[in-house]
């Protein structure tokens, strides 16, 4: 197992300059979603990646847990206005997902799609180079299904309703299609730094 390991921030310890604009910092970890929590048993999960409609490469729950590993460690952000700093994730990056298909991004622009039918649009460049991962533990354990389980994406450096939970499929697209929250008035990109929560911001 190959495994790497990711700091945010480094040498900045201050938490007045590690909160974006209108955050305050939790303890806790907030279970927020739109609808019930799907219950996805490893056996049955499956992760697939696809140009367009057509997939090009799928993996299961094994499979997947056999690409190389990594460990990151980053803030997160709600566009609610809470913020978790120092959490702990570890999961395949988006690099690698890439590489064990054999394939480079496509197009510039992608979707990430859940069980339970969410989605969430992504600039491909938000997603390489150690940005973005699948994570499949939190904290060292099993990723429980309330926070996203049995895996999520993880985009720490955007709001994090962009980090899809159960997330099943990332599809490469040729233009920047809406997912579920941006469709109801959610800001295209969801930059935290830049404050971008809705539409207009």
């Amino acid at each position: 197992m190959v495994t790497r390991g990711f700091v945010g921030r480094p040498g900045n310890s201050d938490q007045s300059t590690r909160l974006p604009p209108g955050q305050h910092v939790v303890t806790d970890f907030p279970i927020l979603s739109a609808a019930p929590t799907p219950r996805i048993s490893a056996e049955d999960w499956t992760f697939t990646l696809k140009v367009g409609p057509r997939p090009v490469a799928k993996w299961n729950w094994a499979e997947f847990n056999a690409l190389p590993q990594t460990k990151m460690t980053r803030d997160i952000h709600c566009v609610t206005t809470w913020s978790k700093l120092n959490t702990f994730w570890e999961g395949v990056l988006i690099d690698d997902i890439l590489a064990a298909a054999n394939l480079e991004a496509p197009t510039a622009y992608t979707l990430a799609h859940s069980y339970g039918g969410y989605s969430t649009n992504l600039p491909v460049a938000d997603l390489l180079v150690g940005k973005a991962m699948v994570a499949t533990r939190y904290a060292g354990q099993p990723l429980a299904a309330e926070h996203g389980g049995p895996a999520r994406l993880l985009v720490p450096h955007l709001y994090f309703w962009k980090s899809a939970k159960w997330v099943n499929a990332l599809q490469f697209t040729e233009r920047d299609e809406l997912g579920f929250w941006e469709l109801r008035g959610y800001h295209h990109y969801g930059d935290p730094w830049r404050e971008q929560r809705y539409t207009n911001d």
